[in-house]
């Protein structure tokens, strides 16, 4: 096969900028959301920052793993299934090394939109060594809605330490190990793309 060297020449250049515009693409796509998280109950007057990056959404078939994992094999089943899924995103702490999200969707709602996302939860070496009541709540959960007319209404929920179960209605349900944070503060960088 005999190369065509002008060919080449005029190749080249347009498929590097064809690269330079997909990163470019994808760089924008990238969500950022800050948010407040404020303790409930026992952990009232307690205050940290959260952080959630969203590189792109899980899609349909996921969810539809994550059902088909839960089904066959509960709640262990969707820890597992979460575990092996590529990551779509990061959630971030002050002061711990943050996690990365397995699945996140995101729902239009009247007045913006309503993202929801679930990952494991990193289980600490001194709960699982000391077996602790705490490991089997392996799950991190949480829903940011973000009202696009009212910012200051903009609010959500973060379960840091929860696991999947079915209620006596047949619906799933988050049990908590501990209360809910909410998120205030609301942030969206994004604006709103999606």
């Amino acid at each position: 096969m005999k190369l065509n060297l002008k060919k080449a020449v005029r190749t080249v250049p347009m498929i590097l900028a064809m690269m330079l515009a997909a990163a470019s693409y994808a760089a924008n796509t990238t969500e950022t959301i800050d948010a407040t998280a404020r303790g409930t109950s026992t952990q009232m007057g307690k205050d940290f920052n959260v952080k959630v990056i969203i590189n792109q959404y899980s899609t349909p078939e996921d969810r539809e793993m994550l059902k088909s994992a839960f089904q066959q094999g509960g709640h262990e089943g969707l820890a597992k299934a979460l575990f092996k899924m590529k990551p779509v995103g990061r959630i971030q702490i002050p002061g711990t090394v943050g996690s990365t999200i397995a699945y996140v969707r995101t729902i239009d709602t009247a007045t913006g939109r309503k993202i929801r996302f679930v990952t494991n939860r990193r289980i600490a070496f001194a709960e699982n060594r000391m077996n602790t009541r705490s490991a089997s709540y392996d799950l991190t959960a949480g829903e940011i809605e973000i009202n696009q007319q009212d910012k200051n209404k903009s609010g959500g929920v973060l379960y840091p330490a929860a696991q999947l179960t079915i209620n006596k209605d047949g619906e799933l349900q988050f049990e908590l190990f501990q209360n809910p944070w909410q998120l205030v503060n609301i942030i969206d960088w994004t604006k709103g793309k999606k």
